[in-house]
C-alpha cells in the first residue's frame, strides 16, 4: 500500500512537480539565507576563532563585544600570573591603525599585536614566511585576503599587483617590512588583518595611557576555565570570559544592535510561509483529486490508521526530495561564491534544521488532508 501511495504521488505530475519546487524554493531560501546570517555572525568573532591558545580572555569591564576595545594597565598580565590556577598569561594589544600604500593611499588596518617572547596570538595559518620572523625590526605579517585586494598595488596597465614577502609599507608613518603572509577568519568590516609584536605594536600605534586591549590567559589542567574566570574577576576587578563566552557577547551585541537578525530573520520566515503556503495548498488540492481513490480503500476493508500511514509517507518523501534539492542548491551557490566578500556558511545543525522546516511544512500540509481522508464515505466510488 504504501508504494501504492507513492505511485498516486509521482502520478499527478502537474501537482507532484508543484509540491517539489514550492519545497524546494523554500528549503533555498531557509537554508541560503540562514547560511548568510550564520556566516555574518561568525565574522563577528572570527578572531577570538583564530586566536585557539588560550581558553580565557580577559578584558575591561566596561567591553560590550570584541573590538569594542577598552585599555587595561600594561601591569594587567602581572597580576593575573599570580592567580591560582592560571598556567600561563600574555598581552595582546588589538586596534586599527592607517597603512600608507606605495601609491600614497591610505587604508585602515586592524592592528594585532602578539607577545614578544612567546609569539601566542598569532596567526592561525602561515602561507609564506614564519611567525618567528617577527622578531626582525619592523616586521609585519599581512592575511593574504587584504594582502591581494586592499593593500594591492595598481601597475602601469591597471594590473592589480597584491603585496608581498619583502615589500615595505608605513603604518602610521612608520616603517613595516612585509616578513610574512597568512590567512585569517574575514573581519566583519573585511578590513586587512597586520600581525606584529606587541613591543612593535606600542611603537607604531597612536600613544595611549592604557595600551593593553586583552590578556590570554590558558587555565592548568584540571583547572575549571569558568570558575577561573571567577577568581580573575573578584581578585582583579577585570571581567574574564572563556573563548566560548566572549562568542557569544559578541553575537549578542550585534544581534540587540544592529539590523542583522531582522533583515535575516524577515527573509527566512518569508520563505518558510510562501513554502507552507504554496505545499499546503497543493498537496491538499491532491488529496482532494484522490479522495475517491482513498475512499476506494476505504471501502476494500483499508482502515483510517492505514490511509493515514500512506498520506504521511507521502508527505515524508516530498519533504525529504524538495529538501535535498533546496539545500544542495544553497551548498553550490555558496561553494560558488567562496573566494568573494559573501559570508556563508552552513554547518551540520543548519541542516538539520532545514530539514525539520521541511518536514513541519509538510506535515502541517498533511494534517487537513487527513482529516478529510478519515471523514470520507467509502460509498463515494458509487457515486457518479
Amino acid at each position: 500500500m504504501y508504494l501504492i501511495a507513492l505511485k498516486m504521488l509521482i502520478g499527478d505530475r502537474l501537482k507532484y512537480i508543484g509540491l517539489i519546487v514550492s519545497l524546494s524554493f523554500a528549503s533555498f531560501i531557509i537554508s541560503q539565507q540562514s547560511a548568510i546570517f550564520v556566516g555574518i555572525l561568525k565574522r563577528t568573532f572570527g578572531f577570538v576563532t583564530d586566536t585557539s591558545q588560550p581558553d580565557i580572555w580577559v578584558v575591561d569591564p566596561s567591553v560590550q563585544y570584541i573590538g569594542d576595545i577598552k585599555g587595561m594597565k600594561n601591569t594587567a598580565y602581572f597580576r593575573i600570573r599570580g592567580i591560582d590556577g592560571v598556567e600561563w598569561a600574555v598581552p595582546l594589544y588589538y586596534g586599527t591603525i592607517p597603512a600608507r600604500l606605495r601609491s600614497g593611499i591610505y587604508q585602515t588596518c586592524i592592528f594585532i599585536g602578539i607577545d614578544d617572547a612567546t609569539l601566542i596570538g598569532g596567526p592561525p595559518k602561515m602561507l609564506e614566511g614564519s611567525i618567528e620572523d617577527l622578531r626582525f625590526p619592523d616586521a609585519i605579517i599581512v592575511d593574504q585576503v587584504g594582502a591581494n585586494t586592499k593593500l594591492a598595488q595598481r601597475g602601469k596597465n591597471g594590473e592589480v599587483i597584491p603585496l608581498k614577502v619583502g615589500d615595505v609599507m608605513e603604518l602610521n608613518d612608520h616603517r613595516a617590512y612585509v616578513a610574512g603572509i597568512c590567512e585569517v577568519s574575514r573581519t566583519f568590516q573585511s578590513q586587512p588583518v597586520v600581525y606584529t609584536t606587541y613591543g612593535t605594536a606600542m611603537l607604531d600605534s597612536p600613544a595611549v595611557r592604557d595600551f593593553l586591549s586583552f590578556v590570554l590567559v590558558k587555565s592548568k589542567p584540571g583547572a575549571d576555565p569558568e570558575k577561573l574566570c571567577e577568581r580573575i574577576r573578584a581578585e582583579t576587578g577585570y571581567a574574564a570570559y572563556t573563548s566560548w563566552g566572549i562568542q557569544k557577547l559578541t553575537m549578542f551585541y550585534y544581534a540587540k544592535f544592529t539590523g542583522i537578525v531582522v533583515n535575516f530573520g524577515v527573509a527566512i520566515i518569508l520563505g518558510f510561509i510562501i513554502g507552507m503556503a504554496i505545499a499546503g495548498q497543493t498537496f491538499f488540492n491532491f488529496i482532494l483529486d484522490n479522495l475517491p481513490y482513498f475512499g476506494t480503500f476505504k471501502a476494500m476493508g483499508a482502515n483510517n490508521a492505514l490511509l493515514v500511514r500512506m498520506i504521511i509517507i507521502q508527505a515524508l518523501f516530498v519533504s525529504a526530495v524538495g529538501w535535498g534539492i533546496g539545500i544542495g542548491g544553497a551548498s553550490i551557490f555558496g561553494w560558488m561564491l567562496r573566494h568573494t566578500e559573501l559570508s556563508f556558511s552552513l554547518p551540520w545543525w543548519l541542516y538539520l534544521s532545514t530539514a525539520l522546516s521541511m518536514l513541519f511544512i509538510c506535515f502541517a500540509a498533511a494534517v487537513f488532508s487527513i482529516l478529510r481522508v478519515v471523514r470520507v464515505d467509502p460509498a463515494i466510488v458509487f457515486k457518479s
